[in-house]
């Protein structure tokens, strides 16, 4: 392509600044051409940019745009708009420079953020509006604006359209083409910049999205993601000041570099350590926490930061769902069952002596951020204890996840680089159930697999002996078993189940447990209707069902053959 014509005008500036109204008033009034690149990527694509942006990704759509500029900008005698982070890309901004005049619409956020809603409203919603979504559309207005400003700054000409009509504007635009570029100096030398890295974008890049109808939020899985924790949360629309809560096992691991990230993010941050295992799952921790929040004067617009395992993950979210109504969640997963697991999906409580998570809510978080790292420094155990809720999800939904487990189980408890997938596979897998069902009216129910006698042992134990997914392990063997009794599969299903929780170093049976007492906590069980259990069962892997007619005989059976 040739150097172009410099007398071309170029319009840049943020959405809602007038770009397409002015540009055509100015052109009109030149008798020039005029071009709108995100008309023409529509139109060479045959789709919407929200829709090239959320299923080809950035790159794909950035590529489209250069084309497109390179196009215009090869025109003469044109009236170019540009997209709203066109300028972002250093060659881009070359091509602008060379090809004319640029000129700057700018507005303030608020101004910007009346004339989207006013467009909202007269569209009455046909368009999908990503600055509108999340809590606090202004502010996202006001960030993106920010992250964008030092690229807009490099215009030769800028025009506050604020109070100005269209005609007003034009005026000003044609002035900035007389005079704009005189003296047009040195440009610096920018970085190129990311959409992705914008706060306009915080799902780009997540793992998986959970969307219900109360909350969207992302789920970051990686290695290294603690340290990206405060811009994950700034870009997630939180602003007020931090509450970390974690136990006395993690916050001396990880409590000092969350507290730094935080606060490098520009976060107020203290921090609550509460006692490691699950009798902190209590009213009377909560009570302590309720204390510390009220003492620190804690307000609506601050974050709880659940930092640690599932035990964590369910206080400090029980307490973030009824403090002052409710505050932010973010959940910081730390073990492997609560990363694929219990910090998905909103579902958060204490326990009651009679029972696990007995008292409770549902209420999801605003963001979930992984770090696999944090898994080097778990006792054995523990991420042992995890791989069951892995297995569970395989189980229900998905056999080729089934086959991977069992060609990679050794890489896999070793953490190898395949584990990230995995886990993040194993998060989706859960995130696709909750999208469906958030509060367990139908589907969600069969993440309880394996749950039903998981809960019962741990009560029959005062939640001391077995660790979740350890009990999770025998509660898979025993509904399989059950499915079995039942005439839904195979023997040899359960034994295919029962090898890979083995090789995962799993058990599949216990001794030394009061049956009875199990007995009388699987009747307590959250999934009783009716005073009948509803047992989550499968015909098959990836086929799960509920039943609430399975015989009070073979339960019991079942139970002696799993508690020897």
């Amino acid at each position: 392509m040739g150097q172009g014509n410099p007398e071309n005008i170029i319009l840049t500036g943020f959405s809602y600044t007038g770009k397409t109204r002015v540009g055509r008033e100015v052109a009109g009034r030149l008798g020039w051409e005029f071009v709108d690149i995100d008309e023409e990527i529509v139109r060479q694509s045959g789709r919407a940019v929200s829709e090239l942006f959320s299923q080809d990704g950035e790159q794909v759509f950035r590529e489209l745009e250069r084309d497109a500029l390179e196009r215009a900008c090869g025109l003469r005698n044109a009236v170019i708009s540009t997209g709203g982070g066109a300028i972002i890309n250093s060659g881009n901004r070359e091509l602008m420079m060379r090809s004319g005049v640029i000129v700057c619409l700018e507005a303030k956020p608020s101004t910007i953020y009346k004339r989207l809603l006013a467009d909202a409203k007269e569209d009455a919603g046909k368009t999908v509006r990503p600055l509108l979504s999340g809590p606090d559309p202004l502010a996202r207005i006001e960030w993106l604006k920010e992250f964008r400003q030092r690229y807009y700054s490099l215009a030769d000409w800028t025009v506050h359209t604020d109070n100005l009509t269209v005609e007003e504007v034009a005026e000003e635009v044609l002035h900035g083409w007389k005079f704009g570029s005189r003296g047009r100096g040195a440009v610096p030398a920018l970085p190129d910049a990311r959409e992705s890295d914008a706060p306009y974008c915080e799902h780009r890049g997540a793992a998986f999205v959970v969307t219900t109808p109360t909350e969207s939020y992302p789920a970051f899985v990686g290695w290294g993601e603690l340290s990206r924790l405060g811009v994950r949360m700034r870009n997630a629309g939180l602003r007020g000041r931090a509450h970390i809560v974690s136990d006395d096992r993690v916050y001396p691991l990880y409590g000092e570099k969350v507290s730094r990230v935080l606060e490098e993010a520009g976060f107020e941050s203290d921090y609550a350590v509460v006692p490691a295992g699950e009798q902190s799952k209590s009213l009377a921790v909560a009570g302590d926490l309720y204390d510390r929040l009220v003492e620190r004067r804690a307000e609506r617009g601050d974050s709880i930061v659940a930092l640690g395992g599932g035990v964590i993950g369910d206080l400090a979210g029980f307490v973030a769902a009824t403090f002052l109504r409710g505050l932010a969640l973010v959940q910081v997963p730390t073990s492997l069952l609560a990363m694929v697991d219990s910090a998905i999906g909103g579902k958060v409580g204490i326990d009651h002596p009679e029972g696990k998570n007995l008292i409770g809510a549902f209420y999801q978080p605003r963001l979930i951020v992984v770090d696999i790292e944090c898994l080097k420094t778990l006792p054995r155990r523990e991420l042992t204890s995890g791989w069951a809720e892995v297995i569970k999800h395989a189980v229900i939904q998905d056999e080729s996840l089934v086959a991977l487990l069992e060609g990679r189980a050794g890489e896999l408890r070793d953490l190898g680089d395949i584990a990230a997938e995995v886990i993040a596979c194993s998060g989706a897998a859960k995130a696709s159930i909750v999208n469906q069902d958030e509060k367990e009216s139908g589907v969600r129910t069969y993440l309880n697999y394996g749950h039903t006698i998981a809960h019962g042992l741990e009560a029959a134990t005062g939640y001391g002996r077995f660790l979740h997914g350890e009990a999770v392990a025998i509660g898979m063997t025993g509904a399989a078993m059950i499915s079995c009794r039942m005439g839904l599969i195979d023997d040899k299903v359960v034994a295919r189940q029962s090898e890979l929780l083995r090789w995962f170093e799993l058990p599949v049976e216990c001794t030394g447990v009061d049956r009875e007492r199990i007995s009388r906590a699987l009747a307590l069980d959250k999934k009783v209707r009716s005073k009948k259990v509803r047992w989550v069962l499968i015909s098959g892997i990836g086929r799960p069902l509920t039943r609430d007619d399975v015989p009070a005989e073979i339960v019991q059976d079942v139970l002696r053959t799993l508690v020897l």
